[in-house]
């Protein structure tokens, strides 16, 4: 298979304000899609979803280079289109939680496994062709789908409640952070194990938020939960917009000393 043409790299630098957008916007998709998908027509708010995203979606690959707020549009509706897709399995299709979980994880390992075979290579650092832009951002929606599944699998199946599952995750996340720094990690492997995580740790934190007392949560709602999610969203993004703190710079662009 012929080479896809070079592009730019379109994707921010890896800091410590990435994993907090990212977690924002992963409880932003689990707010909205549960408060969509209940208080309107279900079959519309998954329509309205899958446009929100393709619309994300098309917006992200015609970018020439990073744009923050573009780039994290995206991301946040695939964190919404992405629940839906794997709530549906679960209300619609009546598939269990443990079952939705396993078979997001295989497809996670399948997009994994083209990728590597394709591209040799699963770094975020490399993704400076149209083949590879479109592999990562397939592995971005199927992350969103498996982690709304095992964060509900936890908190449901294995009756561990949102609190239980907020915790859980958020020692979760720390494991490969800690095997990169001190046990010698794969900062490939670290990068996407973390990744993963999220998308459950962030989940489970705007169930846990917004669900009514009865169920295990604060009882705030999931429509109060998703307006200050975008709230905070929004002030962060403006932040990266500004700052330009996360934009990656390629080292023939910086000038010698």
């Amino acid at each position: 298979m012929a080479p896809s043409r070079k592009i730019l790299v379109k994707v921010p630098e890896i800091l410590a304000v990435f994993w907090v957008v990212k977690v924002v916007t992963t409880a932003l998709g689990e707010s909205v899609s549960d408060y969509c998908v209940n208080q309107f027509n279900p079959v519309l708010a998954v329509l309205a979803g899958a446009a929100a995203f393709a619309l994300a979606m098309l917006g992200q690959f015609v970018a020439t280079r990073y744009v923050a707020w573009i780039y994290w549009l995206a991301v946040a509706m695939v964190a919404v289109f992405g629940t839906m897709a794997a709530d549906v399995l679960h209300v619609k299709f009546h598939v269990s939680y443990l079952t939705s979980t396993c078979l997001f994880a295989v497809a996670l390992a399948v997009v994994f496994a083209a990728w590597h075979a394709t591209e040799r290579t699963l770094s975020i650092h490399s993704i400076d062709t149209r083949r590879r832009e479109l592999f990562y951002w397939a592995t971005v929606l199927t992350t969103f789908a498996l982690g709304t599944a095992a964060g509900d699998m936890t908190a449901k199946t294995l009756h561990l409640g949102y609190a239980g599952s907020t915790l859980l995750f958020a020692v979760l996340i720390a494991v490969p952070a800690i095997a990169w720094r001190w046990m010698g990690m794969s900062p490939i492997l670290a990068f996407w194990f973390a990744y993963v995580v999220t998308r459950p740790l962030g989940a489970s934190i705007a169930d846990w938020l917004g669900k009514p007392t009865a169920s295990g949560g604060l009882g705030l709602g999931d429509g109060v939960v998703a307006g200050a999610l975008v709230v905070i969203l929004v002030g962060l993004v403006g932040y990266l917009s500004l700052t330009h703190v996360d934009v990656r710079h390629d080292p023939a662009d910086v000038p010698s000393p």
